[in-house]
């Protein structure tokens, strides 16, 4: 029988334009079942989602508490699980590789910028490669590159960028916030799956319309978590009536 990671790594591979894999990201155990018992394969943590629901700003979760709320939305659901843990919170690549197995993580997201700058790509792939021997196959490496946040918002640099993480061992690359336009570019400078975000308020492109333009997989961020908090604060509002 397949791993929960052989089989995470098997969802990204054969995937033909506009059938990108969804990922949903659960903040919480509820929220997790509800996207598992919907029928999605696999799910991806948001780390801004998980802070608002443990009360804290984005960037500001205890790597204490991140890893816990990993492992309550682990327990929770039978699919493989990956786990967005920011910048690495300082810690050591063999370090974060066994805390993301005790958490039951498939997976993980490392960001290559801190404090809204981009880190030095080459000591980023040098770290990204640490984690990689550390974690041998037991693990997939989603390789955030945020030039479009933090940086010019040059493509070439992201592909560069990406080819760096990509020759370190990343599993997939993940430049979050590139604009739709770019990612025909992106798609054929970057070898492997990329993973591209998007919108919940249908101001952007669907996600099969994001597959269409060279998206292998589709993460959204914080956005369903606060999809579910406006929701309830309708619900809220209507009760205080």
């Amino acid at each position: 029988m397949s791993s929960k990671v052989e089989v995470f790594r098997a969802l990204h591979l054969g995937r033909v334009p506009g059938d990108p894999l969804v990922l949903p990201g659960p903040w919480d155990a509820v929220s997790a079942r509800v996207f598992a018992e919907a029928g999605f394969p696999a799910l991806a943590t948001p780390s801004a989602g998980v802070a608002a629901s443990l009360g804290y700003e984005d960037g500001s979760t205890p790597a204490d508490e991140m890893f816990a709320a990993v492992a309550r939305i682990t327990r929770a659901v039978d699919v493989p699980v990956s786990a967005d843990i920011e910048g690495g919170y300082g810690l050591a690549p063999k370090e974060l590789v066994e805390r993301l197995l005790e958490a039951g993580a498939v997976g993980c997201n490392l960001e290559d910028s801190a404090g809204g700058v981009l880190k030095n790509p080459r000591e980023q792939a040098e770290f990204l490669a640490e984690f990689r021997a550390a974690a041998g196959d037991r693990l997939f490496l989603n390789a955030r590159v945020d030039v479009f946040v933090h940086g010019d918002k040059d493509p070439e640099r992201a592909i560069e960028r990406a080819a760096l993480y990509v020759a370190a061992g990343a599993d997939c690359v993940y430049p979050i916030l590139a604009p739709a336009d770019v990612l025909p570019l992106l798609r054929a400078g970057i070898q492997g799956p990329v993973n591209i975000n998007a919108r919940l308020d249908g101001k952007g492109p669907s996600p099969a319309e994001l597959g269409e333009l060279g998206a292998t997989r589709i993460t959204f961020g914080p956005g369903l978590q606060r999809w579910a908090a406006l929701a309830l604060q309708g619900m809220a509002e209507h009760l205080r009536k």
